[in-house]
Parts: structure tokens; C-alpha cells; sequence
């Protein structure tokens, strides 16, 4: 099973070269960030609400993808399976709780205070609330379906949310919604980047341990 040798392949990795590369990658968006263009309106200030689009949606790829590991966990049992979905939804947990300051800031700048009733800001704000508690409840429990189970929940959960989030303030579609392609451009650059981020982040979370072919009771 290709999932399993890969699986394999990245517990194999140094720690350190992950660290070392995770750095490399962080440094990389930083400079695309700085690198970004600009526009008359928002100025500058277009160049952090670009991060701040990938970096969500990073968050939002990596709540799926550990939703969809503690699924194949539930039906299989394989511990790899419920490793992986715990090390991506802590990589997702550390883009939502960086994001949302991020978040913030942006408002702070472009208008003139935090809109507390803004969907788009009150939901997510409420999701990563919800994801510390949850996180900090299975681990307490420790037990490895409940964990599969709570990350597939909150996962479907959380794009279920923001897919029928209202607009007040933020716009539908801030980058696809204009016709600038270097603009879109950029975006898809700083996303790429941000995945690798995530990526990266997921392998230094993951739990070193030998793989099984066993179905796990645990």
C-alpha cells in the first residue's frame, strides 16, 4: 500500500533536516510575502491579506486531510491511520491560532477595528476555540477512535460552517473575485508554499513509531 510505504518513508526522515527544512519553507513565504504586489486600494496591505488567505486555507486543507486519515481509521484500524490524523490536525490547529491574529491585524488596518459580527471572522474564531478543547480532550482520554472520530467531525464540521458563512464585511471572493492574474498568481504561489509549511510541520508531528500491518483494538 503506497500510504503505508510512504508513511514509512517520512518516520525514516532526521528531525533535524525536517526542522532545517521547515525553516527553509517559513523563510520562503516570508519572502514571497514581502515580494507580493500591491494595488490602490488596500496598498501594501494586500501583500498580508494574501498570506492570510493562504495560511486559512492551508488550516482548512489540513483539518480535511486529518478528518479524512481519522475516517480511513475508523474502517481500517491501522495506527499510522490515527497518527496521521492527529499530527495533521495540530498542523492545522497551529495555522488556525496563527491565522486569526493575523485576522485581526488585517481588520486593525483596513477597518479601523475587529467587526465582531462578521461571520467570516466570528466562526473561525469559534472553531479554533472549540479545536483547543477538543484537542486538549483527547488527549486526555487517549483513546484512538474517539480521536479519529472528534477530528472527522470538526473537520466536516468546520468546512460546512464557512461554506454557508455569511458576508458583511469581507468580500465573497478577495482574490478570485477581481481579474488581476498576477494578483492570482501570487496567491496560488503563497498557498504552494504554505502547504509545504503545513506539510513539513505534519512529518515533525508525527509520532515516531514502528508501523503495523495489524488492525489496532486500541
Amino acid at each position: 500500500m503506497l500510504s503505508k510505504f510512504l508513511v514509512i518513508a517520512l518516520q525514516n526522515l532526521s528531525k533535524k533536516w525536517i526542522a532545517i527544512g521547515l525553516v527553509v519553507a517559513l523563510a520562503v513565504v516570508a519572502v514571497l510575502t514581502w515580494l507580493g504586489p500591491v494595488e490602490k486600494v488596500l496598498g501594501e496591505n494586500l501583500r498580508l491579506v494574501l498570506l492570510h488567505g493562504a495560511w486559512v486555507w492551508a488550516g482548512k486543507i489540513a483539518f480535511a486531510l486529518s478528518g479524512l486519515a481519522g475516517l480511513l481509521y475508523l474502517a481500517l484500524r491501522r495506527p499510522w491511520q490515527h497518527d496521521a490524523s492527529q499530527a495533521l490536525a495540530h498542523t492545522g490547529l497551529v495555522f488556525w491560532l496563527t491565522y486569526l491574529p493575523m485576522s485581526v491585524l488585517i481588520q486593525q488596518i483596513n477597518w479601523g477595528g475587529i467587526a465582531w459580527q462578521e461571520p467570516r471572522f466570528r466562526i473561525p474564531l469559534a472553531f479554533g476555540v472549540a479545536a483547543v478543547l477538543l484537542q486538549i480532550a483527547v488527549g486526555l482520554f487517549n483513546t484512538h477512535w474517539l480521536t479519529a472520530l472528534v477530528n472527522l467531525v470538526f473537520g466536516s464540521a468546520l468546512w460546512v460552517a464557512l461554506r454557508g458563512a455569511e458576508n458583511f464585511l469581507h468580500p465573497n471572493s478577495p482574490v478570485f473575485g477581481g481579474n488581476s492574474v498576477r494578483i492570482q498568481s501570487h496567491f496560488l504561489l503563497l498557498l504552494a508554499a504554505a502547504l509545504v509549511v503545513g506539510m513539513l510541520l505534519t512529518v515533525l508531528l508525527f509520532p515516531a513509531r514502528k508501523t503495523t500491518s495489524q488492525p489496532e483494538i486500541k
